[in-house]
């Protein structure tokens, strides 16, 4: 006990006195251990080795919050999985300074000659609790902006995938080659085969409708709001706005940490979702899912979505109990590790691997590939 004591002792000084320790004080304690202080380490010297004269960041400082704002974005990620609270706090009051960010947060004439994109983005969800009101109504038209975008770049192929099937025993007035049939039109016209010219002559074209369930399915949606699953935030708030203006679908979205929050009533404003959301704060992902169980009606109607890294800060056991229950009720369940363009999961494999056992999926995804996910489920 007082050598693990001790070993943490040192630990903490390495922190405080940093690299230039390392050949007086080594981190101490097994190699997942000496991992998390060296990523603590690293983190920190992001901030201070500025005071030092590294200042492959601070030469950017004029420019706002310009070329830097990826490294700042993925650095606060950093600093909230890393630390607890209080010292996130400190840190982020300090870079402000040091990465230039406070004309960000109190000039919104700065925010407004700023490129929205998705990078920015994250940094204004990241630091937008410091915001002044007028600041922020800019934040909000540079969110939305950007959501926008999203939005319109994944629309066309989620509705294609969620909207249906085609129906062949009804005709379309809709004469498009998305509604073309071809068998269809190859059975009708093969009377006029052309056996000289070995080519079938199309004097009539046949186009279909396309099949709508009438019964509605519920898809609930539960997102793991930690400061490491920022990109999935986003993704999830925008896929939950597309899935809400389908006629298919009733949406409910709701966002979690160490409680949970519904957000069905906002779930077609991806805006205000993001603006309601808290990064950071630990995670009890068997309290989402158990609120999420009160809100099916109809279990072989609902998709569960739970979109988290799975590293429960709950109870394990209580959570696989919670998703037998579901999963053996005739409801979808679904893990998505990561949501995002990259869909590079890192979870806790181990619990994911107990999930899927049971008949859950899990496994990370980009967006389109949700939209065919859900679009297979409900078809």
């Amino acid at each position: 006990m007082n050598e693990r004591h001790d070993q943490e002792t040192l630990n903490q000084w390495r922190l405080i006195l940093g690299r230039n320790a390392g050949g007086h004080i080594d981190f101490h304690g097994n190699e997942q251990k000496i991992g998390l202080y060296q990523s603590m380490e690293d983190t920190l010297d992001f901030l201070y080795d500025k005071e030092y004269g590294d200042t492959l960041r601070r030469e950017e400082r004029s420019g706002g919050a310009g070329e830097s704002m990826p490294m700042v974005a993925e650095w606060i990620e950093k600093v909230r999985t890393l630390f607890p609270q209080r010292t996130v706090e400190i840190l982020e009051k300090q870079a402000l300074d040091h990465f230039g960010l406070t004309e960000l947060l109190t000039d919104k004439k700065v925010l407004r000659k700023m490129q929205p994109n998705m990078e920015l983005l994250k940094t204004v969800l990241q630091f937008k609790h410091l915001m002044k009101s007028d600041v922020l109504a800019e934040a909000r038209r540079l969110i939305q902006q950007v959501v926008d975008e999203l939005t319109e770049k994944l629309k066309s192929e989620l509705k294609r995938s969620l909207l249906g099937k085609l129906n062949r025993q009804m005709p379309s007035q809709v004469r498009s080659i998305r509604n073309l049939d071809v068998k269809k039109t190859i059975r009708r016209n093969l009377k006029h085969y052309d056996r000289d010219g070995k080519r079938l002559v199309l004097q009539e074209v046949c186009f279909s409708s396309r099949t709508k369930r009438c019964n509605k399915w519920r898809v609930i949606i539960a997102v793991d709001e930690s400061g490491s699953m920022l990109d999935s935030v986003i993704y999830s708030a925008v896929m939950a706005g597309i899935f809400a203006k389908l006629p298919m679908i009733d949406t409910r979205l709701v966002i979690f940490d160490t409680e949970v929050v519904d957000l069905s009533g906002y779930a077609d404003d991806p805006v205000e979702v993001l603006l309601g959301v808290q990064l950071g704060g630990g995670t009890n992902i068997h309290k989402a899912v158990s609120y999420c169980e009160t809100l099916c009606t109809n279990p072989h109607d609902t998709i569960y979505v739970v979109v988290t890294d799975l590293y429960e800060g709950g109870s394990p056991q209580y959570l696989l109990k919670t998703c037998a229950d579901i999963i053996g009720s005739g409801s979808r369940m679904t893990f998505l590790t990561a949501l995002d363009r990259e869909a590079n999961p890192a979870y806790d494999v181990h619990l994911g691997q107990k999930l899927a056992n049971m008949g859950a999926f899990v496994g990370a995804m980009t967006p389109e590939q949700l939209g065919d996910y859900i679009g297979q489920m409900i078809q």
